[in-house]
């Protein structure tokens, strides 16, 4: 019989256990994915507008469409590049844990106001959420070593993901089987929300960030080609500061050694460091702005990015206008709950698939993103003018699933031998014009201050807009494939003299 260790082992070896399970990345990791899972659960999202419209807040069409859903993309526009920069500077968590909070209100105006007003506040305050999404997904990346990049960002990004589609299945099913009224649905939401607040509180403080709180490393001098791409070394990611570059590896040294320097450090200087760091941060933007965008490969791809992506938002953000357009969820059956799940699906799987593609995206790409847009504007017309609730529901899984293909195109082609903080601020600044442009076509063609068009007129445009963006990228993707050809050619006709 084996004899009882000593007194207190067992207690301590489990103690030490978790202690080595918090120090490590999967810590963090796990609670950014709980986080993530609870605040995506949102089973009446499919059915908002129903809802919105039906004998629980009893508001008009019209006022939903062109005076309360276009606050969203006000909010969103507004909010996303002060969050963009205080989430850097407060270093991620106060920013995630705002997002709760914003999400909180969210839920809890939508569930206890019924006025147009509050609901107008309603969809600041979940602006202000989406905005918020840049700290969610730039968090981990400040507490774990850069070798576990790629792992912790599939767990984040597919958690959401499970969540969303969760959440639309969950709503479904309480809706077809009438479960649950939609204000209990709600009350289940805002129970997910608080779960979600309460796991963002303990996230763990970062003690560094992207921009504003960097460790001071050793300079190494690289020459870059003017596109903000490395030339020496491929398969080192460089990081601008003041016209230098420091090694990725340097930059993102365990946490542990981080806070041991930041504590040897006494607080006058670290105010003064700061302090010095903002101007400098805002001229190292600048600057990486300007390297990055005087690339053309870059250019053409982010300003595809930037519209397609109005284009998209534009889309999802009325669509559930369109579909009670075409079938009334007070006289039929509604099934956006399952149609939504089933296009983050085939949404996932075509992104998914494109990585095991061979395709030479530098000759091709363009023409596929005009091609592959092209299918996307047809799409949209089939739903604009079908008078069948199942085709438009097909028509918008196609819509999907072919932007979420091609956006992961784009974001490869453009993260491509950029640093960490360069590809940051292109997907903020592509993001940005996107939603500048789509502010302007909802101020114009949605709110009722402007045209404030009905939605078969509104997604007529939609589509129209997404042609275009199909014709001209297809034009150059042809002249892009006509110049290759001939580069060919005439090295055939005169191959070069090596004496």
């Amino acid at each position: 019989k084996p004899q009882p260790g000593p007194v207190g082992f067992r207690p301590k070896h489990k103690m030490e256990t978790v202690e080595r399970w918090r120090s490590s990345w999967k810590f963090p990791t796990t609670l950014l994915c709980f986080y993530g899972f609870f605040s995506t659960v949102k089973p009446l999202e499919p059915f908002l507008f129903a809802y919105l419209t039906g004998p629980d807040k009893n508001l008009t069409a019209e006022q939903v469409n062109n005076q309360i859903l276009p606050v969203w993309t006000y909010s969103y526009l507004s909010a996303l590049v002060p969050v963009f920069l205080l989430t850097d500077w407060l270093r991620y968590k106060p920013v995630v844990m705002s997002q709760g909070v914003a999400l909180f209100l969210t839920t809890a105006l939508l569930l206890w106001t019924k006025t147009t007003a509050a609901m107008q506040a309603m969809q600041f305050f979940y602006g202000v959420v989406t905005a918020s999404d840049v700290a969610y997904f730039s968090y981990i990346y400040s507490v774990i070593d850069h070798r576990r990049y790629r792992k912790a960002t599939s767990y984040c990004r597919s958690v959401q993901l499970l969540g969303y589609t969760v959440g639309s299945v969950l709503g479904q099913l309480l809706v077809s089987f009438d479960l649950m009224s939609y204000n209990n649905i709600l009350v289940m939401t805002l129970v997910l929300t608080a779960v979600a607040l309460f796991v963002s509180c303990l996230l763990p403080m970062p003690q560094r960030s992207m921009f504003f709180h960097r460790r001071q490393t050793p300079v190494v001098r690289m020459k870059t080609d003017g596109d903000g791409t490395a030339e020496d070394n491929p398969t080192v990611s460089t990081i601008t500061v003041n016209d230098t570059k420091t090694t990725l590896e340097e930059s993102c040294e365990p946490e542990k050694e981080d806070v041991g320097d930041r504590n040897k450090t006494g607080s006058g200087p670290k105010e003064s460091a700061e302090f010095e760091s903002c101007s400098s941060v805002l001229l190292q933007l600048w600057r990486n702005f300007c390297d990055c965008y005087t690339s053309r490969k870059l250019l053409y791809w982010s300003a595809w990015w930037a519209l397609a992506t109005c284009g998209y938002n534009l889309t999802v953000n009325y669509v559930q206008v369109l579909w009670e357009h075409v079938q009334p969820s007070q006289n039929f059956s509604i099934y956006n709950g399952g149609v939504e799940a089933v296009s983050n699906l085939m949404s996932a799987a075509t992104a998914y698939g494109i990585g095991f593609t061979q395709v030479r995206w530098e000759t091709w790409g363009e023409l596929a993103l005009g091609g592959f847009s092209g299918l996307g504007a047809a799409a949209l017309f089939l739903m604009t003018f079908s008078s069948n609730i199942w085709l438009c529901y097909a028509a918008y899984i196609v819509f999907k699933s072919l932007y979420m293909l091609l956006i992961t195109i784009a974001t490869f082609q453009v993260a491509a031998g950029l640093s960490m903080e360069r590809y940051a601020l292109m997907f903020g600044t592509n993001s940005f014009g996107g939603l500048a442009l789509q502010t302007i076509i909802t101020a114009v063609v949605v709110d009722s201050r402007g045209l404030g068009l009905a939605i078969i007129p509104q997604f007529t445009i939609y589509s129209s807009y997404y042609a275009t963006i199909a014709f001209v990228f297809s034009l150059r993707g042809l002249f892009v494939i006509w110049r290759e050809k001939k580069k060919v050619s005439n090295h055939d006709i005169n191959p070069a003299v090596t004496s």
